[in-house]
């Protein structure tokens, strides 16, 4: 469900097992999509993911960055979604000001206090994209509807300001479940739900935290 057109502009390509990626020769994959990451139109790095087993990795000795940073130089309202394919996905809705966070969700939100900026090892993607954050007046928060995407909404939540901060509720899939993610929203129901997801956001200082519905 993701056009040709959203993928150029994104730069998302298709690489051969053969070819040299981040400095790793891909022998096992026959094919890898990689995902360009670009501040102010300059390639700062690349992730990189196989196309059945769903492994990732990133390039070697680069700093961690949001997916999609160039799309929110000038926004005041942002979503940060858990994934690249849910940042495009976002896109396909009509949503250009969203950005995805570059690696995985904690298992569960820690109960200490926010370490310094030079210990906080997890989240550098946060502190080098500060200066854009920063400016932003509205946050949505479309992390995943597992067990882990309420950790990492919390964490961010923490970190970008719990009183600027939104968060989804991701639609009934059926009658056991919840979608999980933007991604399949797109795929299983449409634009329009996409779109109704985001329309929907409730304050995050608001909610209640709760376990993640999952399916059965």
């Amino acid at each position: 469900m993701i056009s040709e057109g959203t993928l150029q502009r994104n730069s998302v390509m298709q690489l051969s097992g053969d070819q040299l990626v981040g400095h790793v020769i891909v022998a096992e994959a026959k094919a890898v999509i990689a995902f360009p990451f670009r501040q102010n139109g300059v390639l700062v790095g690349c992730k990189y993911r196989t196309w059945r087993e769903k492994k990732f990795w990133q390039e070697r000795g680069t700093e961690k960055w949001l997916f999609g940073l160039d799309d929110i130089k000038e926004a005041a309202e942002i979503i940060i979604v858990e994934g690249e394919m849910d940042k495009l996905a976002m896109e396909e809705a009509g949503f250009l000001n969203c950005v995805s966070v570059p690696c995985g969700a904690p298992q569960k939100a820690s109960a200490r206090e926010l370490p310094p900026r030079e210990k906080d090892t997890g989240y550098t993607y946060i502190w080098n994209c500060k200066e854009h954050l920063d400016k932003v007046s509205r946050i949505i928060l479309a992390t995943d509807g597992d067990v882990p995407g309420q950790p990492l909404a919390e964490e961010l939540a923490r970190r970008l300001g719990k009183e600027r901060c939104w968060r989804v509720q991701w639609p009934k899939k059926d009658e056991f479940c919840c979608f999980n993610d933007a991604n399949e929203v797109l795929k299983f129901s449409s634009r329009d739900a996409l779109k109704e997801v985001i329309e929907n956001v409730k304050l995050y200082q608001l909610q209640v935290p709760d376990r993640a519905m999952q399916c059965t």
